[in-house]
């Protein structure tokens, strides 16, 4: 446990001169603060700020960072205000801590629209003082550190949380050693029997390879002493479990074909002494092919440098070759951390460039996306781990994620030529738009003035510069045509009443009815019954007075508009905000199932279509806000039974399919149909298809399934992409 005496005399080993009576004022204001305070795991609250602080100072960051740490959760938790932390410690540390305290009190009406606003205020206040940032990190991992002492539904909560959004931002950073072990802890949390397993088999493997790495250090270095190349330090490591984990499942590869499982890291004065230690390994030991990487010459975008290679030993076990600076290995381990250390008028903003200009980046594209749940999805992208790089015929280097596609590239130049794109040419050669680049690919992409981006486009691609673009078009273009049918639905009801419906308009009638339908003018008034949101009759009951309007029978055209909008039919399970009349319909890609998070979308002529949140379509099918609708499920319905597929990665041995059907039987539930294969690298999958009556009931199956020995992991199977030109209005056009 931290003590205060063991904050300041690590403040003081780089921080001699500094004001420890302001940092003690700080600690003691704190413990009055949270006097009375505990911990879920018992100990008093001012361990927390106290931890907070000293990672902190572990990173070397100026005073104003540490007080802060100390201080960050006093606004949150006890009756201190802003104004009190500036009168007694400055504008400067009012301001970090103001910047870390969670956005409580906000009434927002989800979850998600709250946490979308927590992470747009992060990003915020990461361009404003990127220290706010560092503090909220070291909150997290101290909180992940002591995890075990919360209730399980609140773990899972905050381990999902930190994997999806913390550790990526650490990544992004460049902060490596806090981004592994966050990734860690949350991995241990989130995939108990995943995490176990893996560690056992690893154990094993490092059983069987110790030594190895001993012997090749000292190998290793002699080598270079003989060769005459200075070297600072040479350190070794095995890969971490979680990096294991998403290798082992992104490549469907076994452990032993991990091929950085083992890694030595060399560490040289200067950049001309990497590659000269690059060339010695490589005579020495015999490179794998296609395993050689250079971050020297193409830094990754978190500023991150080094030289990669895999050797092979002579024992016959590869062991991959990591080879940079000192500086670069600060940087490395501590990233955006390490230009904040402290010293006397603190480095300027110029050596965080790079930094500032993904974080500003991604603020403005975010700040076009209007849905929470597609803003959370985008940020997610945006915090890719895995970049690829590619190149303009004229040399520039383009970073892109993993799986990017020629439409990504053509975005990443300029808007208008990604709208104009109809093909391009890789490394010479003409390729589909939705070819999936590679590092070191050159791309040229071939444009058309006349041509506009096709609603398939969603399907493929990844960044969000390009989905954001792409939407923002088909949106504009989806409201112009909702506006010319609104307008036509209004005018074929007028005319029963001898209505002027462009009288209407000009007079801006339609404006002033508006805001009842929570829209601002006509115009969107329009679009909204275009959509099918509003009816045309409720617009004219609103907008001609009541004795211009005689009830009659309704005209056939109103009947059959409102049968191409699915009005009229009803859903026993689901239930549509303020529309009780529309029909209502489970999305066939992704079945969604009583009890799981569920959206709407309005459909042409096909109502409402209800899909899994967790749907892999859901992104592409909400790129107009306007069609989404608010659903959920009728609490009072009758249950029925839903068909669900189950994927079951098991260890290749007997009687794994006796056990698996025995689980499933043992739970109460029917299975419809089983399968079960062995692939090349001897595991085996068994697919079996159910029927549930919830997500309670899936949820317990897949747990019961979890605890069968010899079971790696077990999956919902994902939806299929659909074809979107179902959904549209019009069938898709553009270059394939």
């Amino acid at each position: 446990m931290i003590r205060f005496e063991d904050l300041v005399a690590r403040a003081q080993a780089y921080m001699p001169d500094s004001d420890i009576e302001l940092l003690r004022r700080a600690y003691v204001f704190s413990a009055l603060a949270h006097k009375g305070q505990v911990r879920q795991s018992g100990q008093p609250y001012l361990v927390h700020p106290l931890e907070v602080a000293y990672f902190l100072a572990d990173l070397r960051l100026d005073p104003a960072a540490i007080i802060a740490g100390l201080l960050h959760d006093v606004v949150e938790d006890t009756l201190t205000t802003v104004d009190r932390i500036q009168e007694l410690f400055g504008p400067e540390v009012a301001h970090l801590v103001e910047g870390v305290t969670k956005i409580s009190a906000i009434p927002f009406s989800t979850s998600e629209e709250r946490q979308a606003e927590n992470f747009r205020k992060m990003l915020l206040a990461m361009v404003d003082d990127i220290r706010v940032v560092l503090v909220k990190l070291a909150d997290r991992l101290h909180n992940m550190r002591t995890l075990a002492a919360m209730p399980d539904d609140r773990r899972q909560r905050i381990a999902r949380e930190t994997i999806d959004i913390y550790a990526p931002i650490a990544n992004r950073l460049g902060m490596s050693r806090l981004k592994n072990e966050l990734e860690d802890l949350a991995f241990h949390y989130l995939e108990p029997e995943a995490y176990e397993a893996l560690k056992a088999r690893v154990e094993r493997r490092r059983k069987a390879t110790e030594g190895l790495l001993d012997d090749l250090k000292r190998a290793m270095g002699a080598k270079l002493k003989e060769a005459q190349v200075p070297v600072a330090e040479i350190d070794g490591r095995s890969k971490r479990l979680y990096s294991i984990h998403l290798k082992l499942k992104r490549q469907k590869i076994d452990l032993e074909q991990v091929y950085d499982f083992l890694a030595i890291r060399i560490i040289t004065p200067s950049v001309k002494d990497c590659y000269a230690a690059l060339g010695i390994i490589h005579h020495s030991w015999p490179p794998i092919p296609g395993r050689i990487k250079d971050f020297l010459a193409t830094p990754r975008p978190n500023g991150y440098q080094s030289l990669h290679t895999s050797v092979m030993t002579t024992k016959g076990v590869p062991v991959e070759v990591q080879i940079r600076t000192e500086e670069m290995h600060r940087q490395a381990e501590e990233g955006i951390a390490s230009h904040w250390k402290y010293k006397e008028g603190r480095v300027g903003a110029a050596n965080d460039e790079r930094y500032f200009q993904w974080l500003r980046q991604t603020l403005e594209w975010q700040q076009e996306v209007r849905d929470p749940q597609e803003f959370i999805q985008n940020l997610k992208v945006d915090l890719y781990p895995d970049e690829v790089y590619t190149f303009t015929p004229k040399g520039q280097v383009k970073s892109l994620p993993r799986d990017a596609t020629v439409v990504d590239f053509a975005y990443a130049i300029h808007t208008d030529v990604g709208h104009q794109c109809i093909g391009a040419r890789v490394n010479g050669k003409m390729m589909p738009l939705r070819t999936r680049l590679k590092n070191g690919d050159i791309v040229e992409i071939v444009t058309n003035a006349k041509h506009r981006p096709s609603r398939d486009w969603l399907n493929h691609v990844i960044t969000t510069r390009a989905r954001n673009r792409i939407k923002g078009y088909l949106h504009a273009e989806e409201k112009e045509r909702a506006v010319e049918l609104g307008t036509k639905l209004l005018e074929k009801e007028a005319r029963r009443f001898g209505v002027n419906v462009k009288a209407l308009i000009e007079q801006k009638v339609l404006d002033g009815i508006a805001p009842e339908w929570g829209v601002p003018n006509g115009v969107d008034l329009l679009a909204a019954l275009g959509y099918g949101r509003v009816g045309a009759r409720q617009v004219l009951t609103k907008a001609v007075p009541a004795e211009q309007l005689t009830e009659k029978k309704e005209s056939p055209v109103t009947t059959a508009v409102k049968r191409a909008f699915g009005l009229g039919g009803r859903s026993d399970s689901i239930k549509v905000s303020g529309a009780d009349d529309m029909l209502v319909v489970r999305a066939r890609c992704c079945n969604p199932i009583h009890g799981e998070r569920i959206v709407g979308y309005i459909t042409r002529g096909k109502g409402v279509s209800v899909h899994s949140a967790a749907c892999p379509n859901v992104t592409n099918l909400l790129y107009d806000p306007e069609r989404r609708i608010d659903v959920e499920w009728s609490t009072g319905a009758k249950q029925g039974q839903y068909t669900v597929r189950l994927t079951v990665e098991v260890e290749d041995r007997k009687g794994m399919l006796a056990a698996v059907s025995a689980k499933i039987a043992a739970v109460n539930t029917n299975i419809l149909d089983i399968e079960a294969r062995t692939d090349e690298d001897r595991r085996g999958w068994i697919r079996v298809t159910i029927e549930i009556s919830d997500m309670k009931h899936l949820e317990k199956v897949m747990k019961s399934l979890r605890g069968i020995a010899g079971v790696v992991s077990v999956d919902r199977a994902r939806a299929v992409p659909l074809d979107l030109s179902q959904t549209a209005q019009r069938p898709a056009t553009g270059s394939r």
